[in-house]
């Protein structure tokens, strides 16, 4: 299993360009990677490629350059901001002397960290394990010749294939107790929903200001830190907004471009806040370049957990890095469609209330005219 980085471990970063045309962008985000899973980027490695080199990714004479810079800066290991298969990884691993890891590694690695709840403990080390279920043979390879010898001699497996046994007991064992979990959040999630309260939650990029948004309007203390994925827990808290009551608005884990799907397919439980969400909050970094990408990964997440048909409000949050001023958008039905804000300094947070207020209002209406045709119809028909 891929160790976790320590702290200050010295990394060199290999970032190459496919034609994506998004290259610093790309660079920005595994330099803020590193430095979220302890690490510390002590250089890059830079190519472009028509496509990926099938055994080693990088091809050799970049590999020549990566060991080069292994070297100058006495690092420790690899990370390529792209998703590796595992004969890369070992194929890397035997030609640079040193420990590789990928993309995906990285953000686990870095979940690992953050996990602060039981569930979402368990939720991480499921990932872990599937993503290490297809790379096994890394660190066993001593192991795969059949063992013999006193106490050694048993039904005739071979050690690597007890392990993977015994990796899928243990896969299968997470499995069944995050469905009990899930369960149990479903009922909790059901009960909250019962009525008009209209139910909210904040999706987006991650540090796009979720968390802080989450605790100037609900005053949650929810930890919000300028690092990715600060929050991996679901908080949910009721929200009271005058002239429409009460909100139920809960803060979930960020999104990022090539989220890993085994990390989706863990969080599930997590996420279904959103897909079961009569609104979302899409927060949105308003002083990031990368914005409109940002934006559309996070609606590619959406589309895979189920909640793309969801209404989304988009925030257009940190305006008081770009100077733009707090307002509302509406689009060309008179819905509002966009509130600009700053969550750090409330700036445009009234008008987010009062925007919350109009959409709770309207599931209120919504919701009485539901009930007025359901009376209707249980009406007997009287035949005269």
């Amino acid at each position: 299993m891929n160790e976790r980085p320590a702290a200050g471990e010295r990394a060199v970063v290999v970032q190459l360009d496919f034609g994506q045309g998004d290259l610093a962008d790309q660079l920005e985000e595994v330099r803020l990677l590193v430095e979220s899973a302890g690490g510390l980027v002590v250089a890059e490695v830079f190519g472009r490629r028509h496509s990926p080199d099938p055994k080693t990714f990088a091809g050799k004479g970049k590999i020549e350059e990566i060991a080069a810079m292994l070297a100058a800066g006495e690092a420790d290991l690899v990370i390529f901001n792209h998703q590796l298969s595992p004969a890369q990884e070992r194929n890397l691993e035997r030609e640079l002397k040193c420990r590789v890891i990928d993309r995906t590694s990285l953000i686990l690695d870095i979940f690992a960290l953050r996990a602060a709840s039981a569930e979402g403990k368990l939720q991480v080390e499921l990932a872990q394990l599937e993503h290490l279920s297809t790379r096994l043979v890394r660190g066993w390879t001593h192991l795969e010749r059949q063992r013999g010898g006193i106490g050694l001699r048993g039904p005739g497996e071979k050690q690597l294939e007890t392990d993977r046994r015994l990796l899928g007991n243990r896969i299968k064992l997470l499995k069944e107790r995050l469905k009990k979990l899930s369960r149990q959040r479903g009922v909790q999630r059901k009960a909250r929903m019962r009525g008009d309260v209209l139910n909210v939650s904040l999706v987006g990029y991650t540090n796009a200001g979720k968390s802080t948004l989450f605790n100037a309007l609900t005053h949650a203390g929810v930890f919000a830190a300028n690092r990715l994925f600060a929050t991996l827990d679901t908080t949910s808290r009721r929200l009271w907004i005058e002239g429409a009551g009460n909100v139920v608005i809960s803060d979930t884990v960020g999104f990022i471009r090539d989220l890993p799907h085994s990390l989706i397919d863990a969080f599930h439980a997590t996420l279904e806040a959103a897909a079961d969400a009569d609104l979302l909050l899409h927060v949105v970094d308003s002083a990031s370049h990368a914005r409109d990408q940002q934006m559309l990964d996070v609606n590619k997440v959406l589309e895979e957990i189920g909640a793309s048909k969801v209404r989304q409000l988009i925030i257009w949050n940190k305006i008081d890095l770009t100077e733009a001023a707090p307002g509302v958008e509406r689009d060309e039905y008179g819905t509002i469609a966009r509130v600009r804000i700053s969550a750090r300094s409330g700036e445009g947070l009234e008008l987010l209330r009062d925007s919350l207020a109009e959409y709770a209002l309207a599931k209120a209406e919504t919701l009485q005219d539901e009930l007025a045709v359901a009376a209707r119809d249980a009406q007997p028909d009287y035949i005269s």
